[in-house]
């Protein structure tokens, strides 16, 4: 839980060459029908990437964080998040029992009566998926690096689910995850 106008920021620590992905879904945290939204966000700023100055909209095209920091160029909103089913169509059947963000997320969103429905269009902290000049969508080598941060700022009281990407088939983890951490601060130390 991010209390308005709390941040929340995640730094990897352990000095590898590249950042683990960090898939996050926010929710209204008193109305979780409200939930973040790829195409409003998209939309309102008539661009493809998540930047510094972001405005993380809602599915009524509400606020309801804003990127305050990055330390990298571009942040991914449009890959979406891994799951076993489509590691299978990728990766081949054999990755099946695999552990994959969506059942991160159903596991996480459970506690909070959320399930399969609820599991929208996603941001990827960290994640590398530059759009060609013809549309094309890539996952590839990661552009951060170890300790880069990104911040946002809760307009609103947030429910926040983070997956730390299992993902070890394609290079946006180096093929190896590791921990991310997380840092919430007090929204009384922001006022």
């Amino acid at each position: 839980m991010v209390r308005a106008p709390g941040r929340r920021s995640g730094p990897d620590h352990r000095g590898r060459r590249r950042q683990p992905i960090g898939d996050c879904l926010l929710f209204n945290a008193d109305d979780t029908d409200e939930r973040y939204s790829v195409p409003d966000t998209l939309a309102w700023q008539g661009n493809a990437y998540v930047r510094t100055g972001t405005v993380l909209r809602s599915t009524l095209g509400e606020p309801l964080a804003t990127v305050v920091a990055n330390e990298v160029d571009r942040q991914d909103t449009i890959g979406g998040a891994c799951s076993k089913e489509s590691n299978t169509l990728r990766y081949g059947h054999h990755t099946l029992t695999e552990h994959a963000c969506r059942d991160n997320f159903l596991a996480e969103g459970s506690r909070y009566d959320l399930g399969a429905r609820d599991m929208v269009s996603n941001l990827n902290w960290f994640m590398n998926v530059p759009v060609e000049a013809d549309g094309a969508l890539g996952i590839v080598d990661g552009i951060s690096g170890p300790g880069r941060r990104v911040a946002f700022r809760a307009e609103k009281d947030l429910l926040v689910l983070v997956s730390n990407c299992p993902q070890m088939n394609n290079p946006c983890n180096e093929f190896n995850p590791t921990p991310l951490r997380m840092i919430v601060t007090d929204p009384e130390e922001h006022r």
